[in-house]
């Protein structure tokens, strides 16, 4: 894959699943600089130790996406230890929906919370982002879902936030493409994550009915993502942006409600340290 060794890259949201592997990936493809961060200091220090593994060069930073001030710090800080910055990976989310709440009974505190990491986040990446990337070869990653084209019922929050990643990146590629960088959105499907398996052992999800829901009769596997991620940011698709690329093993195509063992929802009401940055 060209356009990834030396290159330093900014990855959210990787403390755990798509992030972490995302990456170990860039680290194994010789990328010169990983600055990665997430609000799992936990997580974050063990993928900072995986990468490290192949010889690059981790910063690791405690960063709460939802705040403007701190993702600014934190692209400041990543361009003053490394001195550039050529791409990004932006990756932290929330996931979920509410348990059998609908829009007519969903608290406006999780609403709020649902669209401050998914999207508005996403955003203060990008901010931060593009004044070091404008230039060839610069590109950004945002991660949005399946869930960003098509709604699901008791899971509008999520949905919503996941569409609008869709429109945003679209909307900022058109832009800046002039200028030479580069910026797509990935959609995953349904993907193994350590999230996934916490809710699956709280009874949230059936892994077992998801994966006869696709076209492979499987989950996907977090390092299936990253390889398209890293495509993304490659040089390889030097003519790609403003799209959206799929990771995802076919179309799912019957509604979310056949995903879990007990209630309307697909993913369930996670206690809210366990939906938190990253986590996918």
């Amino acid at each position: 894959m060209s356009g990834i060794k030396g290159r330093v890259y900014a990855i959210t949201g990787a403390a755990s699943g798509i992030g972490r592997a995302s990456a170990i990936r860039l680290a194994e493809l010789g990328a010169g600089g990983l600055a990665i961060c997430d609000v799992n200091i936990e997580g974050l220090d063990k993928t900072k130790e995986l990468c490290s593994l192949a010889g690059t060069k981790v910063v690791a930073s405690t960063v709460d996406v939802r705040s403007q001030q701190q993702v600014q710090k934190w692209i400041d800080n990543t361009v003053a230890e490394f001195g550039r910055l050529d791409g990004a990976a932006n990756i932290a989310g929330i996931a979920g929906g509410a348990g059998d709440t609908t829009c007519a009974t969903i608290e406006e505190s999780d609403w709020d919370r649902m669209m401050d990491v998914n999207l508005k986040g996403v955003m203060w990446c990008m901010r931060a982002q593009i004044p070091h990337l404008l230039r060839p070869g610069g590109a950004i990653v945002n991660i949005s879902s399946t869930s960003g084209l098509r709604g699901f019922p008791h899971n509008a929050a999520y949905s919503s936030s996941k569409f609008g990643v869709i429109g945003l990146t679209s909307s900022v590629a058109g832009e800046f493409g002039a200028e030479g960088i580069r910026i797509n959105s990935l959609l995953p499907g349904p993907i193994r994550t350590e999230m996934f398996e916490a809710g699956e052992a709280k009874g949230l999800f059936d892994s077992e009915k998801i994966s006869k829901l696709t076209c492979l009769g499987r989950m996907g596997k977090p390092d299936e993502v990253a390889k398209v991620l890293c495509f993304l940011l490659s040089d390889d698709a030097s003519y790609v942006t403003g799209g959206e690329s799929f990771s995802s093993i076919g179309n799912v195509s019957q509604r979310f409600d056949t995903f879990q063992r007990n209630g309307p929802s697909m993913v369930g009401m996670l206690p809210a340290e366990e939906r938190i940055t990253g986590l996918r």
